[in-house]
């Protein structure tokens, strides 16, 4: 292009010294004096004095004033005075420097490697790390407790902190994420006598309180229950931590707006804590900043792969905000914008990362470990996957897992209407007694969740049944009374109680329990739950049920609903209620009553305890508490001994953890062998933040939708700490194989589809990868099929930072030659036509 060939041509000169430059350092030198020279007899010299700088704009674009000179006395004293400064002991000749400026820029014609422009690239995207790790020192009480990889975390993300207010450290699980926030917390105290608010789930509140204790930190933990109670009325703390952060995705629920109030007005930082920061959808990174980054404040960036889409001018135009703004970034779908903002924010490595950059490996058996302070040595072990085989009988008449997966169940599943999750279909429109101000926006709540519940609660159903026949036919037999409560309260002219429309509720990352929406607003579960529906089969004995628990609901249950006129709705609300619950109690007579001893799945189960790994320390992992609770109490009955289970209700996951796993949590000398657990059941609620690491077998007892969950599970024992060489990763699949699941699947799929029962973002909810080859390489065993991070992208400081201290550690010298290189470089070469029969770009 001209302006390269133009300095590479002025190169050309000063290098021949057909051009000479001159610095003028005696004074300041304003004068603007052009002398021509030229073999002319009657003006052999022409000169011109004015306002027009050497420039581009000086000489062609600004309007000047320049005058004239061809009186050739006047030029011959002109052309002194340019002499007398020219040869001035003050005058310095800066051809050579200008010479070599310009054989060092983009302009050069020597070829920059492209090797030194790649780091010259993670030179600039590492800043914020470099400048993190050489601000900040780590506390003393933690010097011996972190890796390397936790000590850099730590200072980038203190960086963060005290440059923008906030920080996401986002490793996934079992890098020790608690720990390092812990660390972060201690270096504020320290150095800024910042006190601290910890907000986690109320299950993790034991866990941290002894993380503050451990590590003297001056802080209070607060269960994130509590938020909407307590944060109006609590002092100032000027640092906020808060645990599992993406499950504050919604900025409009009530626990949400609470936090972010609190920050507000307390101008606090905030560490945010998660090892899945989004899910599907970069509007959940963008929720999370917004508790302390205002909508449009100039975050110093803009989305420029969205401005290069649509000009910055049309952005402007459609677009009602900052460039520079969070919410302009919300705009923007592309990764690229996304990865380049959450570098100022996100502190985020893999396990793969770890093993690549901060492990040793271990002579002869190449295993990858890093070293604790006392020597020992932490491996990061193999993922083995393993397949259990129970047997499906289709010709068995009295199989039940057959009966279970029978066309009769499966259609009577996909024929129901789930009215109570499309309330919103069933307004009338011309009630007799129009709806006051309260019924009018709970009607325009109901109307708002259209038919996306419906999906949920389908998708739910399935999922139960894929999990144990125990759990869906008490899933099936809560479903059919909470129908017959609705129709208790029409028949009887009665107010309809009405639960949040959350389909956070039905989430089983979140809630493991069968709720549905029978909670309060503030999402807390109910804890008295329908008992004994086992004894319920016919109509009449759910009538009867459900009139005592309508009873139960209006009367001390009241404030946890909202109430809205069974008059409010279409007859046709009714009739839907009675033909779902009619067809699902044709279901249950058809399966009859569960019978364990008759259950394929525990009876492998029970072999694997007793037979293939006595004594061993196992984890079971299910989906639902339902099935938790069935396993415990079957295997107990079975005199399986030591075992223990964990769900979303269990009141101290964190004790059970440490009877569970002591070594790994450091408490040997508070859990006596009497105490001790082998065999623990636990749902996916379960959190990341426990050490779960003295085990190493788990069981697979239901299969999530999603592959990554089954990686998650294995990462709950894959964790800093973990002796053993090998992961035992068993999974419960069909002796027949697995197509029957897949075709199941796939029914639900494109009933969800016709219906129109998942739309937009709610997709992210039904946790469905569509990866049927997966299961398929889960009961062929296929290695590698449990291996990798739950996300494996890391943040972009971090890895830039990487890349930069290899190639400086194995050749410092590019330390300087990198850093002085210009900021405007490139390296290319001439490519030639490619041949007609050439493959594009050869």
């Amino acid at each position: 292009n001209a302006p390269e060939a133009g300095l590479r041509r002025l190169a050309d000169q000063l290098r021949s010294q057909k051009v000479i430059v001159k610095l003028f350092l005696e004074h300041v030198l304003h004068a603007k004096l052009y002398l021509l020279f030229r073999p002319d007899s009657i003006t052999p010299t022409v000169g011109y004095l004015g306002s027009s700088n050497l420039t581009f704009a000086g000489l062609l674009k600004q309007v000047e004033l320049n005058i004239e000179v061809i009186d050739q006395d006047t030029c011959q004293k002109l052309s002194q005075w340019f002499e007398d400064r020219w040869n001035n002991r003050w005058c310095i000749d800066i051809s050579k420097e200008l010479l070599e400026t310009i054989e060092e820029s983009w302009a050069r014609e020597q070829p920059i490697s492209p090797y030194l422009i790649y780091l010259k690239i993670a030179y600039h995207l590492s800043q914020e790390a470099r400048t993190g790790l050489n601000a900040f020192r780590i506390p003393r009480d933690f010097r011996n407790q972190l890796f390397n990889f936790q000590e850099a975390a730590v200072k980038i993300a203190a960086h963060h902190l005290n440059k923008r207010g906030g920080v996401l450290i986002g490793d996934v699980v079992g890098l020790g994420k608690t720990l390092m926030a812990t660390a972060v917390a201690r270096i504020f105290e320290d150095d800024h006598d910042l006190e601290t608010l910890i907000i986690c789930p109320k299950n993790l509140v034991p866990m941290w309180e002894d993380y503050r204790s451990q590590y003297r930190l001056r802080a209070k933990v607060l269960s994130i229950s509590r938020v909407t109670r307590e944060l109006p009325r609590l002092r100032r703390y000027r640092l906020v931590i808060i645990d599992e952060s993406h499950n504050l995705r919604n900025r409009e629920g009530r626990r949400y707006r609470a936090l972010h109030e609190y920050i507000r007005e307390n101008e606090s930082k905030v560490i945010l804590l998660s090892a899945t920061p989004y899910n599907k959808t970069y509007v959940d990174l963008s929720n999370q900043l917004r508790l302390f980054v205002p909508e449009d404040a100039d975050v110093g960036i803009r989305p420029e792969s969205l401005l290069r889409d649509i000009g910055e001018t049309e952005f402007m135009r459609r677009h009602q905000c900052p460039v520079r703004s969070l919410a302009a970034f919300e705009i923007s779908e592309y990764a690229d914008d996304w990865r380049e903002l959450m570098r100022l924010y996100l502190v985020r490595r893999t396990r793969s990362f770890i093993q690549k950059h901060y492990a040793d490996t271990e002579p002869g058996t190449n295993r990858k470990y890093l070293t604790f302070a006392d020597g020992s040595k932490s491996y990061f072990p193999t993922r083995i996957p393993k397949t259990i085989k129970f047997a499906i009988q289709d010709e068995e008449p009295n199989d039940q897992y057959a009966l279970l997966f029978s066309p009769l169940t499966v259609d009577a599943i996909n024929r129901l209407t789930l009215p109570r999750y499309g309330l919103g279909n069933y307004i009338d429109e011309r009630p007799k007694n129009p709806a006051t101000a309260a019924e009018t926006k709970m009607i325009a709540d109901l109307t708002r969740a259209g038919r996306r519940l419906t999906g949920f609660c389908r998708t739910n159903l399935f999922k139960r049944l894929e999990s144990s026949g125990q759990a869906f036919v008490q899933s099936i037999e809560r479903h059919i009374l909470r129908n017959y409560v609705y129709l208790h309260a029409i028949e009887s002219g009665a107010p309809l109680p009405i639960g949040a429309q959350d389909a956070r509720l039905l989430d089983v990352r979140v809630n493991d329990t069968d709720d549905e929406l029978f909670a309060d607003e503030e999402g807390e579960q109910g804890h008295d739950r329908e008992p004994n529906l086992s004894s319920l089969r016919t109509e009449d004995d759910f009538r009867e049920r459900a009139a005592a628990i309508y009873t139960y609901y209006s009367g001390p249950m009241k404030k946890r609903f909202r109430w809205l006129r069974s008059s409010c709705f279409l007859t046709q609300l009714a009739n839907d209620l009675e033909m779902d619950s009619q067809s699902l109690i044709g279901v249950l007579q058809k399966c009859g009553p569960w019978a364990p001893n008759r259950d394929a799945k525990l009876n492998e189960l029970c072999h694997l305890l007793r037979h293939q790994h006595p004594g061993t320390k196992i984890i079971i992992f299910t989906q639902f508490a339902d099935t938790a609770a069935y396993l415990l109490s079957q295997l107990e009955a079975r005199d399986i001994e030591r075992i223990g289970a964990v769900t979303g209700d269990t009141a101290d996951p964190t004790e059970i953890a440490w009877r569970f796993s002591p070594e790994s949590n450091g408490k040997r000398d508070r859990i006596s062998r009497g105490q001790e657990l082998d065999v623990l059941i636990a749902t996916d609620v379960l959190s990341e933040g426990q050490n779960l690491q003295d085990a190493a077998i788990i069981v697979n007892y239901d299969l999530p939708w999603a592959i990554i969950r089954l990686i998650q599970r294995a990462g709950r024992v894959d964790r800093i700490g973990q002796r053993a060489e090998n992961i035992l990763c068993y999974s419960f699949l069909p002796a027949d194989g697995v197509e029957q699941i897949i075709r199941l699947r796939a029914r639900v799929r494109q009933l969800l589809q016709e219906n129109a029962e998942v739309v937009g973002t709610d997709e992210a909810f039904f946790e469905d990868d569509q990866n049927d080859q997966a299961i398929r390489e889960l009961f062929t065993e296929k290695d590698g099929i449990l291996d990798g991070d739950s996300d494996t992208e890391v943040d972009l400081a971090s890895h830039a930072f990487q890349i930069w201290q290899n190639a400086i550690t194995c050749d410092p010298s590019l330390q300087k030659i990198v850093s002085d290189m210009p900021n405007v470089v490139y390296s290319t070469k001439f490519h030639p036509p490619p041949l007609t029969d050439s493959p594009k770009g050869c």
